[in-house]
């Protein structure tokens, strides 16, 4: 290799890429199912480096299928590690063949890691004074850091060179190895030196070298400033075995014998027809535009950005991944002057359609003011027309007055169409204004769940990243976090202006991309034309009916709770013979385990035992201190979560409460709600109980909860056509005590109770897709003697085993089940290796469709009660939305009549070949009226 113009050699670490890459972008997959998240972070990287590095030798390295050395020298290296999920592992083929596709030389050598190949390369690179540089994320790299090797992390744009390596470690590259071998490594189960740490192994290094040092000076070490220094001789000469072992794992191998050598890393041309298709086949539009079209306006340009990605334990990790900037020909202008409104306002009546979006004070829809508008008539172009922002020696602003009076009459009319991102928020905060916004004719948020609501979130951020390949600007980016975070009025013009435009012009791009797919699906189309954007306005305006509460019945509940949880917890002291705090999983931990030596039911990740819910279920049935925490936590969530917090959250100007509910959230299509959920509060204890007796309608109302019965299974006795439960219900039967009937022998009228609740188990856990073992557990029964009433269950009704057998079927064919009613859940892990994963997904591929159309119905209800009530001028209103139940306020003057037409309505919301059944309570409070 020529070294004489100082070009780098680039050595990628593909491995590296590869897992932060899929921790870090959300789970996005396309119309298949196909999961794209890994591919399109690892190829965004990969394009990061062809523009940093241009015409540089390089070589992308992953990890060989199979063991390696290490594991020969040690079994338990990496032994602790999950394996690769399976959404993970079918992205590597289509990553390496992209990268293939690019130019870059790809090496797999099967024995060794990545990381031994890299340092191979590099050492020879070194003998030879080629420059190097590795890009990873891998910090065991930097023992190969020299003055010719230098560390580059594409996902947070840092330069690791000598100096880097001390100052990030505090120690040489020449020690790093010496660092890992005292500290260990979790990640790869590298053990280290029992009791030494970051801080303990770094001040060992730092006050006597090398690990061979530190062994030969033992005595010195109490002479130490550390903590623990008087013992860690001791520690040392104990762990001496595990040491050595320790840095043999951590040490990466230079010598590793290669096929390649360094003149043979050179870049090829791409072979852009095999890009093309790759992209298609991904569903990567924007990179297949690029390509087809090099000038087009989303043409994505790299960069680096960071986001608090949550892990699966839900816990924020700072993760970093290479994704495109927006466009960088684009024309937004923030518009200061009445001229340049006038002509805005132009272009707005003449557009047949126009994006709009609202800037506010405030998150909360019932205080928010808007501080300025944004709208786009074509890609590209967008405005901004501020009027509310009041940071020191803004700018000339139009008023509030000259812009929403003149915005007004283009808003209310009905037929002017208008796409938004969450209009319904945008509706609201105009309410607050004196406009009501008509002409929703699209919202981006509702058209991307109803394509796939699993394929990714359905913010705008999310959505431009997956459909346009866009990285928008965030909130976070101009306002800052936490308590310094600015509130948008407070934001500079010069920052605001941008953003806000962009989220305009981002939202009339995604109209663009998502509704074509909707057209193309009839199906689909009609889900969201008939069911999503009608239920927009509707959910609207449950939201500003709110709900009325008594909050001094609150505040007298949290007084009797708080009293109750007092005496629990003296009750859990004397159990355990010493005061612990009950809340802190550790010291329950301590208590149940090490002091009491209860049996451990399950660990946590870590190895610790669990003290989960279900753990203390199952140890509450031999013991009485679990019991006491059982019930203790509920009193506890029933009280931080409600009791103290519901008459805190009283709108001052309505004096009810009012909730957000979430259209794109769930996978299925049922309804979610906020600030405060509604549908979590609990119903099975009395405590939870008396929460909803605190739900009271205003005066001269009373309330009405109408509820539809069993309407799971009589949708499994629809879509399976099984003629036992078609006849349950067609009679009108009692489902329960039919199946009770049926899988123990005896008459209907010889049912027992116990019989019944059993037969309900059944029911209900079959179309969860329950186990026998899981029905077992449920019943208290032997495993044995489950699977006999389930075999049972199934010869009794037939249609159903076929069904869920056809079901499955289906699912495992095309990747996702739908609804009656055309709404579709993709099962990404329907066909996958991981046995638990594709029986869960078997089990939702049986559940989805009767849960999805449950929600499909319950939403039709909705539309059609409101526009009864609107079309009538009816005295009721919708205030709550519970799963498979609506609250209202009705007049008493009218409640008989009203309540008879909401069940009725309810009743032919839709036409199943059984009969759905609402059963329609009324009282002063909703808990009467459940």
């Amino acid at each position: 290799m020529d070294n004489s113009s100082q070009s780098p050699l680039v050595l990628v670490d593909g491995s590296s890429y590869l897992y932060r890459a899929y921790h870090a972008l959300p789970p996005l997959t396309n119309s298949k199912g196909q999961a794209t998240g890994a591919i399109k972070g690892v190829i965004n990287m990969m394009r990061r480096l062809q523009k940093d590095y241009p015409g540089c030798h390089a070589a992308v390295i992953f990890d060989a299928k199979g063991k390696t050395f290490r594991d020969d020298m040690y079994p338990a290296y990496k032994a602790q590690r999950p394996p690769m999920p399976d959404d993970l592992r079918s992205q590597i083929e289509p990553i390496q063949q992209i990268i293939k596709a690019m130019g870059f030389p790809l090496i797999v050598v099967p024995g060794v890691e990545a990381d031994d190949v890299i340092g191979t390369f590099a050492a020879q690179a070194t003998e030879a004074k080629v420059p190097v540089v590795i890009s990873t994320g891998d910090k065991d790299m930097a023992q190969l850091v020299n003055e010719h090797v230098t560390l580059v992390n594409t996902m947070t744009d840092t330069v690791m060179d000598p100096a880097g390596v001390v100052e990030k470690f505090g120690i040489g590259p020449e020690l790093i190895i010496d660092f890992l071998a005292l500290m260990g490594d979790k990640v790869d189960n590298i053990p280290g030196v029992a009791g030494v740490g970051e801080k303990t192994a770094k001040a060992l290094l730092q006050g006597l070298g090398s690990l061979e040092s530190i062994y030969q000076r033992l005595d010195d070490i109490k002479d130490l400033t550390f903590r623990g220094a008087k013992t860690m001789k001791a520690k040392l000469e104990k762990e001496r075995e595990n040491a050595d072992m320790s840095y043999r794992l951590a040490t990466i191998k230079c010598d590793v014998e290669l096929e390649q050598h360094l003149d043979e890393l050179v870049m090829a041309d791409a072979d852009v027809e095999t890009l093309r298709g790759l992209f298609a086949e991904l569903e990567f539009r924007g990179w297949v535009k690029e390509i087809d079209d090099p000038n087009s306006v989303v043409k994505p340009k790299a960069r680096a950005t960071t986001a608090a990605i949550p892990t699966s334990a839900s816990a924020p990790i700072e993760a970093d991944i290479a994704i495109p900037d927006a466009p960088s020909n684009t024309n937004y202008q923030t518009v200061l002057t009445e001229a340049d409104f006038d002509a805005w306002l132009v272009k707005l009546q003449q557009a047949e359609l126009f994006a709009f979006d609202t800037e506010t004070t405030s998150i909360n829809y019932m205080e928010a003011r808007i501080v300025g508008v944004s709208f786009a008539t074509e890609e590209g172009s967008a405005a901004y027309v501020p009027f509310g922002h009041d940071y020191i020696d803004a700018p000339e602003q139009l008023t509030e007055a000259q812009v929403l009076g003149r915005l007004k009459p283009l808003l209310e009319n009905e037929n002017k169409a208008k796409v938004g991102q969450n209009l319904k928020y945008d509706r609201h905060v105009l309410q607050n204004h004196g406009i009501e916004l008509k002409g929703i004719a699209h919202d981006t948020m509702l058209q991307s769940y109803v394509i796939n609501s699993v394929g990714s979130r359905h913010n705008m951020d999310a959505l431009a990243l997956k459909y346009l390949d866009i990285e928008t600007v965030h909130f976070e980016d101009i306002a800052g976090k936490g308590v310094k975070q600015l509130s948008f009025n407070q934001i500079a013009l010069e920052q605001a202006g941008p953003y806000a435009a962009e989220d305009a012009d981002i939202t009339l791009r995604l109209h663009h991309v998502l509704y074509p797919q909707l057209l193309a699906e009839p199906s689909l189309l009609a889900l969201y034309q008939q069911v999503e954007m009608p239920l927009l306005t509707v959910l609207g305006n449950i939201e500003k009916n709110g709900t009325r509460i008594d909050a001094d019945m609150l505040l007298a509940q949290s007084a009797q709770l708080g009293e109750r949880m007092e005496e629990l917890k003296a009750e859990a002291y004397d159990l355990a013979g010493q005061e612990f705090n009950l809340g802190s999983p550790k010291q329950l931990g301590e208590v149940l385990f090490e002091k009491l030596e209860l049996p451990v039911i399950k660990k946590t990740p870590k190895g610790k035992p669990s003290t989960a819910e279900e753990v203390l279920v199952e140890l509450a049935l031999d013991y009485p201190l679990p019991k006491v925490i059982i019930e203790y936590r509920g009193l506890s969530k029933l009280k931080s979560t409600y009791t103290d917090k519901l008459p805190e959250m009283v709108c001052p100007d309505t004096n009810r409460i009012h909730t957000s509910y979430h259209q794109a959230v769930t996978a299925t299509g049922r309804l979610s709600s906020s600030d405060p959920n509604l549908q979590n509060i609990p119903v099975r204890s009395g405590e939870g109980r008396r929460i909803r007796n605190a739900f009271i309608p205003a005066e001269g109302y009373k309330m009405v909860a109408a509820d539809y019965s069993q309407i799971e299974l009589r949708i499994m006795a629809h879509l399976s056509g099984d003629a036992g439960l078609r006849h349950a219900f067609a009679n009108g039967l009692d489902v329960h005590r039919a199946t009770a009937a049926e899988v123990f022998g005896v008459e209907l009228a010889q049912v027992s109770d116990d019989q019944r609740r059993s037969a309900k188990a059944i029911n209900f856990g079959l179309i969860y897709g329950m186990s026998a073992f899981g029905l077992a557990k449920q019943l208290g029964l032997g495993r044995n003697k489950a699977q006999e009433y389930i075999e049972r269950y199934f010869e009794r009704y037939p249609g159903v085993a076929q069904y869920m057998d056809d079901i499955k079927r289906l699912a495992k064919e095309k990747g996702y089940v739908e609804t009656l009613y055309g709404r579709r859940l993709y099962l990404p892990e329907i066909n996958g290796r991981n046995g638990m994963r594709r029986q869960a997904a078997e089990r939702t591929a049986i559940n989805a469709p009767m849960q999805g159309t449950a929600a499909d119905i319950i939403k039709k209800a909705m539309i059609d009660v409101e526009r009864w009530i609107e079309a009538e001028n009816i005295d009721a209103r919708m205030v709550m939305q519970v799963h498979d139940e609506l609250v209202l306020e009705v007049n008493e003057q009218q409640l008989e009549v009203i309540t008879a037409k909401i069940e009725q309505i309810m009743e032919q919301a839709v036409a199943l070949s059984v009969p759905l059944i609402v059963d329609a309570g009324r009282g002063d409070n909703w808990e009467q009226a459940h």
